[in-house]
């Protein structure tokens, strides 16, 4: 007998049904392959997934808490004599000696998961905290921290292709896209364009270019891994950027923003429905739910934003909402009307009639 999660125990089950009510499996095919499967009483997996969550966040809490103790100061004065570089050099230890352990604990144990992640993820904590010290230790007053980023990124990077962990290469890839946002801010005097672009319109490219690199990254196999990973980050930096240009465009003080008309900017309003809705019919096209998710998510913002900006205070509310339900209702029944057409011809055609076109 094989316990599944109660959603994938339903998926199995109406997939089964549905392959004997279709002919393609027998009745006693089919009971035997219920018979094999039960619904998971309780999902522990969920729960040490959560409990680990919790757990990393108090730890967190805890630490920085006790920095502010006034003995945990001056024990840390007497261990380290106020010097930074020390400091970089103690968590630099500490975040190797967590990234070998969970190395080998991943090797050994492959299957606690949640675990070895959480300890991957205090590796990551105390990495940052050496490269910060770093950074103190060699401040000069430029202000040049945008190396730090950088240098976070490269580190994080390897380890990640080191460990093939999915966790820090999703760091690897924030830090290197705050890398872009100050290193671009340092050489334009941290002015409000580079290039002419904006901050947003800066990480959308970047966000673009993930999206597209995505594409090609099955094709290697040490970066195959790290796929879905970089297409969702990709995603979350193009996305989150166009709504905010869909807001304040290309723009870089508010005073020229509030010098602008609404209308003026409503082509980065289109350029980001145009983007959601490819991303929810490729969704919906290759059965992608990470696709479908950010295209319907940020499809719903695009129009709440709009409406905030446009409608709030002209029309009337509940006419908004009867105009957006009555719209997503068509919507709705013309992708039902699409799917039964499709379940019909999957049918043996004596199995009914074929439905209304």
């Amino acid at each position: 007998m094989r316990e599944l999660p109660k959603r994938q125990y339903n998926t199995v089950s109406k997939m089964l049904d549905l392959w004997e009510k279709g002919g393609e499996l027998d009745v006693e095919t089919a009971k035997m392959l219920r018979d094999g499967i039960a619904p998971m009483p309780f999902d522990w997996q969920k729960a040490a997934r959560c409990l680990l969550a919790v757990a990393l966040c108090c730890i967190f809490v805890g630490i920085a808490a006790l920095t502010r103790a006034r003995w945990v100061i001056d024990l840390m004065l007497w261990l380290f004599g106020g010097k930074a570089i020390v400091k970089c050099i103690f968590f630099a230890v500490v975040a190797a000696a967590l990234y070998l352990w969970s190395g080998k604990r991943r090797r050994h144990f492959p299957e606690k998961v949640f675990t070895n992640e959480a300890m991957l993820f205090l590796g990551v904590l105390s990495t940052a905290a050496s490269i910060a010290w770093l950074g103190k230790a060699l401040d000069n007053g430029s202000g040049h921290f945008s190396l730090l980023l950088g240098l976070a990124a490269l580190v994080y990077g390897t380890i990640a292709l080191a460990l093939d962990s999915i966790l820090v290469w999703i760091f690897a890839l924030f830090s290197l896209g705050s890398w872009l946002g100050a290193e671009t801010g340092y050489v334009s005097g941290w002015g409000a364009y580079w290039l002419g672009l904006n901050y947003p319109a800066r990480f959308s490219l970047y966000g673009a270019l993930l999206t597209a690199l995505s594409q090609r990254m099955e094709r290697y196999g040490r970066l195959a891994p790290f796929t879905r990973s970089t297409l969702s980050v990709g995603l979350l930096f193009l996305f989150v950027s166009l709504w905010i240009m869909s807001i304040f465009g290309n723009y870089g003080d508010m005073n020229s923003w509030y010098d602008v008309r609404q209308m003026e900017l409503f082509h980065w309003s289109l350029l980001f429905a145009a983007a959601a809705g490819v991303s929810l019919w490729l969704g919906i096209k290759r059965d992608d739910a990470m696709l479908r998710g950010y295209g319907l998510t940020f499809l719903g913002i695009n129009l709440y934003t709009r409406y905030f900006e446009n409608f709030w205070n002209g029309m009337d509310k509940g006419l908004f909402f009867l105009i957006l339900g009555g719209s997503l209702w068509f919507l709705g029944s013309k992708a039902e009307k699409i799917w039964n057409i499709k379940k019909y011809q999957g049918l043996p055609k004596d199995n009914g009639k074929e439905p209304d076109k």
